[in-house]
């Protein structure tokens, strides 16, 4: 709200009202109905503002590790988990977060790239998700020795071992997701 402008009724309007004839009830009835309408604009907009603040501050309190560690410690959340905190309908969360974004230590973010699905861990390990995973696949890739790049499958069981059942096809999928070749294609050459 800092850098928003307060919004208010100018006295113009109400000082015109007190001015029009009482006998010119037409003139009189369109100034109020004009009035009526600017104050309901300025209570939707208040009504908008307040129903941003609070999925934005649902979302800070349910994504702590993300805020202080960064994107690999994004857990799964979806637009029902906030509406369902805030009291509000998802289509209304949906609608709050489209083009909003939140300015954030660690960078601006859109309030939509906080929510996203996850993948469960194996045997009760942690659920990851879908960005943070492709975080990871993307950290293992680039490290990976370039005469020997790992192919998908290898992905897959080195992911499972961070307690993350993933399988081969799904490592596929995010590989593609993110624009990078499959095993073959990125091995160099001796």
């Amino acid at each position: 709200d800092d850098g928003l402008p307060k919004l208010k009724i100018s006295h113009l309007y109400k000082e015109m009202l007190n001015k029009v004839d009482g006998n010119d009830s037409s003139a009189q009835d369109y100034i109020q109905e004009k009035l009526r309408s600017a104050m309901w604009l300025i209570k939707s907009i208040q009504n908008r503002q307040k129903t941003i603040y609070r999925v934005s501050k649902a979302i800070v309190q349910r994504q702590q590790e993300f805020f202080k560690k960064g994107p690999l410690y994004l857990k799964p959340m979806i637009l029902k988990d906030i509406a369902e905190e805030i009291g509000m309908h998802e289509s209304t969360v949906s609608r709050v977060t489209t083009n909003k974004y939140m300015h954030t230590p660690i960078g601006l973010f859109e309030l939509k790239y906080f929510f996203n699905t996850g993948l469960g861990g194996k045997d009760g390990g942690i659920d990851i998700s879908n960005e943070a995973l492709k975080l990871k696949l993307k950290k293992i890739i680039n490290n990976e020795n370039p005469l020997k790049p790992l192919s998908d499958q290898k992905l897959a069981v080195l992911l499972t071992k961070d307690d993350v059942k993933i399988a081969r096809r799904t490592v596929a999928k995010y590989r593609e997701m993110m624009g990078i070749d499959s095993s073959s294609q990125r091995k160099k050459r001796a």
